[in-house]
Order: C-alpha cells, then sequence, then structure tokens
C-alpha cells in the first residue's frame, strides 16, 4: 500500500486562490480477529500490520504471553486489511469486553478492570536520563518525522535508549504508533525495562497506560499531558514529560529517573 498521494487542490492565500498540490496520508481499515472473533477496527496507514494487531491486543491485556500465541495470519486488500490471531487461552474467559471512545477518536476495546490492573502497579525500574539526552532524543523523533512535514497527517512514537531511537513508527493515530512498538517489542522478544518511548500528540490516560504495559517507565513526548495521565504517572511512580522541543520541556513527574532534579 502506498503511505500517501498528491492530489490537485485549490488554495487560498493572501487574498488570491491558487492551484497547487498537497500529499494525503494513506488511510485504511485494519480489523482485528480473534479466535475467530472480531475485536475491533482501527483505522490507520496500513504499516506493521501484524505488529499493529498483536501489539494492540498486548496492550489491552487480550494477550500476556507469547507462548499464548499460535498464528498470526494478514490479508491485506486493497482498501482493507483483516489480521487473523488465533491464541492457545480463552482471552474473553471471565472478562467483559466493552467498547470505548478513546481520546483519539477512535472506536477502541477496553476492560473496565484496564485502569485499576496497571494503575495499582508501581514503576520500579532503575533506568535514569538527563535533560540533554531526553532533548536530543525529541530531536531525533522531529528529524525522522519525514512523513509528517509531507503531510502534516501523522504521528510518530520511538522506542530509545538514553543515547539514540531503537524503533520508530508512524501512523495516522498516536495510539497505533504505540501499539506497533508494543507488538515488535512482545514478538521479537526485544527487553523494554531500559528503554523509552518518545512520541508526538497529546498523553491522554490510553497512551500512559499502553507504555507502562509495555513495562517502559519514561514516557517523553513533544505534546501535552491530561489531568488524568499525570495523576496515573504519581500514583504508579512513572516519569512523565511533555513539551520536549525547543530545548525545553514539562517534567509533570520524574520518579527519581531525571538526573539533575
Amino acid at each position: 500500500m502506498k503511505e500517501a498521494a498528491t492530489y490537485g487542490v485549490v488554495e487560498f492565500s493572501e487574498g488570491h486562490f491558487r492551484k497547487t498540490e498537497v500529499t494525503a496520508i494513506q488511510e485504511v481499515p485494519l480489523t482485528i480477529c480473534l479466535n475467530g472473533r472480531e475485536v475491533v477496527t482501527l483505522l490507520c496507514m496500513g504499516k506493521a500490520p501484524r505488529f499493529l494487531a498483536v501489539g494492540f491486543l498486548k496492550s489491552d491485556g487480550l494477550i500476556t504471553d507469547l507462548r499464548q500465541l499460535e498464528d498470526v495470519q494478514v490479508e491485506e486488500k486493497p482498501e482493507r486489511i483483516v489480521v487473523r490471531v488465533q491464541t492457545s487461552h480463552d482471552p474473553f474467559e471471565r472478562q467483559r469486553l466493552e467498547r470505548s471512545i478513546t481520546s483519539g477518536c477512535g472506536k477502541g476495546t477496553s476492560f473496565t478492570r484496564n485502569v485499576e490492573t496497571v494503575a495499582s502497579t508501581t514503576v520500579t525500574t532503575k533506568l535514569t536520563v538527563t535533560p540533554e539526552q531526553i532533548l536530543r532524543l525529541a530531536d531525533e523523533l522531529d528529524e525522522r518525522s519525514a512523513l509528517y512535514r509531507t503531510t502534516g497527517g501523522c504521528h510518530n512514537a520511538s522506542l530509545a535508549t538514553p543515547e539514540g531511537i531503537l524503533i520508530f513508527r508512524e501512523d495516522i493515530g498516536r495510539h497505533n504508533a504505540i501499539d506497533m512498538i508494543c507488538g515488535e517489542c512482545f514478538l521479537e522478544d526485544i527487553p523494554t525495562e531500559d528503554k523509552l518511548i518518545v512520541s508526538t500528540g497529546r498523553i491522554a490516560s490510553e497512551i500512559l497506560l499502553k507504555v507502562m504495559r509495555l513495562g517502559v517507565s519514561i514516557l517523553v513526548s513533544r505534546s501535552a499531558a491530561t489531568r488524568f495521565s499525570i495523576d496515573l504517572a504519581q500514583r504508579t511512580n512513572m516519569t512523565l514529560i511533555g513539551w520536549a522541543r525547543q530545548g525545553g520541556m514539562v517534567v509533570y513527574n520524574h520518579g527519581g529517573r531525571i538526573v539533575g532534579l
């Protein structure tokens, strides 16, 4: 699938119309079926559908162990993707599946226990990072965001060490970008306790919960955090940083992981 396409448009600027071209990002529905049951349809760019589907299921707690995973089949059509996941366990047993509208304006799944389960934990990893390292990572994320500069229509997320970015993902939804990283780490058995997540986009509570489920203790964004996500970070000892750009940042909760604070 092409990730973007160019269109002829008319632009109004400085009191005049003129013909020009814009590049628009790809948007395709991706349906995730788990053990023959349709779980959700995500709107995404269509990149790394296997990582996205498995990461979504892992983030929502429907898959918790790689040994549970039996098969993942990806069916790509011109205007649709279906990912069929088969597991050895019954992920719906004793769990009530609910539909929810996320702050990303997409329909997702959630369990009533999600917040309570994750937020009852305390993050204890010993990873530390300097302000200079955080800002370098934010700058590196921006440098890699070529598709955003072309289309203005995507979010970016990365898994990083304090020294540099290891995995970079981009999608029309910030949730999808995080889930792709989660799926890749889960399937490729990539350790996460000594890593950071650096992303674009607002840090809402569901983003913080996804990062916590991934096992990452430091979440950095170039944008702002919501009140609920700040409260959750303080309750769980997560390190939460926003507005990491132009040489500055806002530390909502440091958890003892920022050198010099």
